[in-house]
């Protein structure tokens, strides 16, 4: 009688072994939906039609970085001889002042980006994911050793720190949302 049971258990442990590899869950960040023959990413410079200078150039670089970071696919800087392409804008850039020192001036700024972004099958000419209104948001403390306030773009060119982390943040979510069509 022990014996069965113990055969018994043992049958149901193999079966739900055997079920359970097939539940359809898979790690996230490793697969591709991409096609196969897709091997060539074409990524020409961002438009820019924000007032911040430069930013279509940073933010360019880093989607650039991250796609060669995946290793999987060979980037190049145009739309010539690639199999796909992406291609977006930058359409806004806000610095918003949200947090204050005692003398009322801006020690803490919001920092929204907007763009829009499409990924192109070149071969078959289809848009593989497009998002016309990816929107990233941060925060960030500025010290300052004067007494005056700063505007948004002097924001921006004293604090190339928080812009390359933003564009770290955008260039990774970006990546990811091609590759995983999130």
């Amino acid at each position: 009688m022990v014996h069965m049971v113990q055969r018994l258990a043992f049958a149901v442990a193999l079966v739900l072994t055997f079920i359970s590899t097939g539940c359809g869950y898979a790690l996230a960040g490793r697969g591709s939906f991409l096609p196969a023959y897709i091997r060539v990413v074409g990524i020409p410079q961002l438009q820019n039609n924000s007032t911040f200078f430069q930013v279509e150039q940073i933010l360019t670089e880093k989607i650039r970085t991250e796609f060669i970071g995946r290793g999987k696919y060979n980037v190049v800087p145009d739309a010539g001889g690639a199999d796909a392409v992406v291609s977006g804008a930058v359409t806004s850039i806000t610095v918003t002042p949200v947090g204050f020192t005692q003398q009322q001036l801006a020690s803490r700024y919001l920092f929204t980006l907007t763009m829009r972004v499409e990924f192109t099958d070149t071969m078959t000419g289809m848009v593989l994911w497009s998002n016309q209104s990816l929107t990233f948001r941060e925060e960030y403390d500025l010290t300052t050793r004067s007494n005056t306030a700063l505007e948004g773009a002097s924001f921006l060119s004293q604090e190339r720190s928080s812009f390359d982390r933003i564009a770290n943040d955008v260039a990774r979510s970006v990546v990811t949302s091609i590759l995983e069509a999130f």
